[in-house]
Parts: structure tokens; C-alpha cells; sequence
């Protein structure tokens, strides 16, 4: 990133950027410019945000056999907590939009950061599975919000770098996911072998990330103040509220809230179940983990570099189509030979998953008001997400009957036709608003 992108992202719109009067022929009201912080504070909250969104997820995962056995969670309870995340965020992430209305998408992110603290420094506590269930439900929840608005966020406050931040809080979050899966053992052995230890640590990095978001809600709930009394001393009437267009008209939505549910599916079969392809290949326990620890890696400088080319193109089809032949090599190359190219199938694989930062650059980039996005990014990751709950169920179920995995391998590769299908309608260049007809 060059030195004139890093100082034009350390200023945030509202200081770069004044309001247009509602009135051609009006005063424009006065309103104190942001502060000069906020930029480098957006910057740190929104990564660190990231950072959080899969702690929660991946670090229960590689203690999930102690955490089963420490609870006396019966087989039925355990298969509850592992789809639970995609159904969180399915339910709450609905949500995000009536609450971004009434107490803004800043406030939100900031209450989301305090419940994924406030849960995962309950659950290691927890003496039975409802208790802890129901603290990484609030967890979830709160990463739900997050989800959703982040892009929100991006959209509001740099619409000229949606690409790089969409990039960088990716590429944060895809950091976050392999740090949890690689250190949640050893520092669980480091602090004497518990569990709860274990788990305990994550909760300080979202404890970290409320930080920022406390100033981030503060500041942005000045700026509505000061609006507001602009707005009452103003000659013209207030603008009406912009509650955004009815995602359910635009094909643009649908074909998002598909393609974002498809590449889930795929990511949650790939976190779920590629050790236990290899390892069922004849490849070892540890090289199994190595492969997935390289699969998830490769996405962090892939999931910065992504966004930002997906930003400058009009276009993002060819993107989709190209992640979507990735990932069909993967799963072919694993039905054909999954030990012998093991290493080329976990990078393969590892590529196709990006298709995650370019969903979310889509999403800002398929709408044209901050209103506008969060409807579509709260209807897409929920569809979405509803849309993916099945898929590791039913590659567990395809492998257990079968007893190989020729048959789920040969699902997965049939699933990456009409995602790359929705990757081509998704990526056009059109916007939620032109299809429904709303105006600028």
C-alpha cells in the first residue's frame, strides 16, 4: 500500500467529504468536521473486529474432544455446538438492520465486541453443555452484528477504498481464524494443560477490541447529535430516513445470498472434514493438520489482494469463476489422488476460499447508499449462512453411508457449477437500487 493510500485511509470520509444540502438552493448546515483520531482509530477497530469474528469458532474446534468430555456432552449435543455458528449468524444477523437504524452501525459493532467478550469470558465457567451453549450463543451473536455491519462500516466511512479495507479487515479475519486453530493447543498446555485456560485467552483480544469501538460509538454519537440540531435550526424540513431498498426485488441480492451460502458451505466442509480426508488417504495425523493450517493460511495475503482487485474492476465474474476452477481441481484432485498431491489439493483448496473477501467486496460494491448495504449484506450472509447449515451434516452422513468419500467429494465438485454461475450473475455491474427502482 503506498504512502498516499495509508494517509488518504487515515482520514475518514466525514472529514474528507461534507453532506449534500438536502436543498440545492439551502444553506448548508454547519457541522464540526470529524476528528482528526477517528481515521486511525476506524483503522485499528475495524481489524481488530476482524480479528475476533472466528476465535470463538476455531479455538472450541481444537479443544473440542476435551471441552466434550469435560461437559459430558452426549453425541446429539456436541452436533448441536457445531452448527450452531452458521445458525447464529443466520438469525441475529437479521437483526443488524433494524438496530443500525435505531442506534447506528458503530454503536452496534461496538455492542457486538461486548457480547463476544462477555461470552467467551462466561463459557470456561460454564459447569453443564446449556451453560456453555448459551454463552458462545451470545458470542455468536454478537460476531452475527459484526459481520454484517463491517462492511457498513467500510461503506460509510471510506467508499473510496471499499476494496482495500474490505481487504484488510479479510485479511485480519482470515489471521484471526489460523491464529486460534494453530495456538489454542499450545498455549492450553502452556497454562497447564485446562481447557478452560484454553479458551479463556481468546476473550482478552475481544476485551482489546471493545476499546476502539467505545471511542468509534462515542464519536459517531456526536456527529448524529450534531446533525439533528443542524437539522432542527435548519430552514428546510429533515431528510426522511434512509431505510435502504427491498433486497427481496433484486435478482443482484439473491444471486449474492446463494453464492455466499455455496462458498460457506465449502468453507465449513474444508475446516470440517479435509484432516479427516488426508488422514483416511494414509496421511498422518500431524501432516493432516499441517495441510489445513496451509489451506487456511494461504488466505490471509489472499484475502488483502483479492478485494483490492475485485475494487477496481466493474465486473468481478471473472474472480468467481476463477476461485470456483480452483476449487474444482481441489475436489477432483482429492477423489483422484488424495495423498499423493495431498500438498497441491490443501493450496488448490486454500484459494477456492477466498471466495469469502470477494462476497463481502460484492456486497459494498452491489449497493450505492450505507442504507443500501446493510439490508444487502444482513439479507446475503443470512440466506447465506441458512443456506450452509446442511452441508456438513451432509458430507458426514454421505460419508458414513458410503463409507468413503468418492460420493461427498463428487458432491462438493458438482456444487462449484452453480456457485460459479452465482459468482457471474453476483459480480455484474449493477446496483440492489437500479433493480428495485429506487432513486439516488
Amino acid at each position: 500500500m503506498s504512502d498516499e493510500e495509508i494517509q488518504t485511509l487515515n482520514r475518514p470520509t466525514a472529514a474528507r467529504t461534507a453532506p449534500e444540502p438536502l436543498d440545492p438552493t439551502a444553506a448548508e448546515p454547519a457541522v464540526a468536521p470529524a476528528p482528526t483520531w477517528l481515521g486511525p482509530v476506524l483503522l485499528v477497530g475495524i481489524v481488530l473486529a476482524a480479528l475476533n469474528l472466528r476465535p470463538a469458532i476455531t479455538s472450541l474446534g481444537a479443544l473440542f474432544e476435551e471441552t466434550r468430555t469435560g461437559l459430558g456432552m452426549s453425541g446429539t449435543v456436541a452436533g448441536l455446538i457445531t452448527s450452531v455458528p452458521a445458525l447464529c449468524f443466520a438469525v441475529f444477523g437479521v437483526t443488524a438492520p433494524r438496530l443500525s437504524r435505531r442506534f447506528g452501525p458503530a454503536a452496534v459493532v461496538c455492542a457486538g465486541m461486548v457480547a463476544v467478550a462477555t461470552g467467551l469470558l462466561i463459557r470456561p465457567f460454564a459447569d453443564s453443555a446449556a451453560g456453555f451453549l448459551a454463552a458462545s450463543a451470545l458470542s455468536l451473536a454478537g460476531i452475527a452484528l459484526t459481520n454484517v455491519l463491517l462492511p457498513v462500516i467500510v461503506k460509510r466511512y471510506f467508499p473510496d477504498r471499499v476494496g482495500t479495507m474490505t481487504g484488510l479487515y479479510s485479511m485480519a479475519l482470515a489471521a484471526g481464524t489460523s491464529l486460534a486453530a494453530a495456538a489454542t493447543v499450545p498455549m492450553t498446555e502452556a497454562l497447564g494443560g485446562s481447557w478452560r485456560g484454553g479458551l479463556m485467552v481468546w476473550a482478552l483480544l475481544a476485551v482489546l477490541a471493545v476499546l476502539p469501538w467505545l471511542a468509534i460509538a462515542l464519536a459517531a454519537r456526536r456527529e448524529k447529535r450534531a446533525l439533528r440540531a443542524a437539522a432542527a435550526s435548519a430552514t428546510t424540513p429533515a431528510a426522511r430516513p434512509d431505510h435502504g431498498p427491498g433486497v427481496l426485488r433484486s435478482r443482484t441480492a439473491w444471486a449474492l445470498g446463494c453464492y455466499f451460502g455455496l462458498q460457506a458451505t465449502s468453507a465449513y466442509v474444508t475446516m470440517g472434514w479435509l484432516p479427516q480426508i488426508f488422514r483416511d488417504a494414509g496421511v498422518s495425523a500431524a501432516t493432516s493438520g499441517v495441510l489445513l493450517a496451509v489451506t487456511m493460511a494461504l488466505g490471509v495475503p489472499l484475502a488483502f489482494v483479492i478485494p483490492r482487485l475485485a475494487g477496481r474492476m466493474k465486473n468481478q465474474g471473472p474472480i468467481a469463476v476463477t476461485l470456483c476452477l480452483f476449487g474444482l481441481a481441489g475436489y477432483l484432485g482429492l477423489y483422484l489422488a488424495p495423498a499423493a498431491g495431498a500438498w497441491a489439493w490443501a493450496l488448490l483448496l486454500g484459494v477456492s476460499n477466498c471466495a469469502f473477501p470477494l462476497v463481502i467486496t460484492m456486497i459494498g460494491m452491489r449497493a450505492k447508499s450505507p442504507a443500501g448495504v446493510v439490508k444487502l449484506s444482513a439479507f446475503a450472509q443470512s440466506t447465506g449462512y441458512l443456506i450452509s447449515i446442511p452441508g456438513p451434516l451432509l458430507i458426514g452422513t454421505l460419508y458414513q453411508h458410503s463409507g468413503g468419500w468418492d460420493l461427498p467429494l463428487a458432491l462438493m465438485a458438482c456444487l462449484t457449477v452453480p456457485q460459479l454461475v452465482l459468482g457471474i450473475l453476483a459480480g455484474r455491474d449493477r446496483t440492489i437500487e437500479d433493480e428495485c427502482g429506487v432513486r439516488d
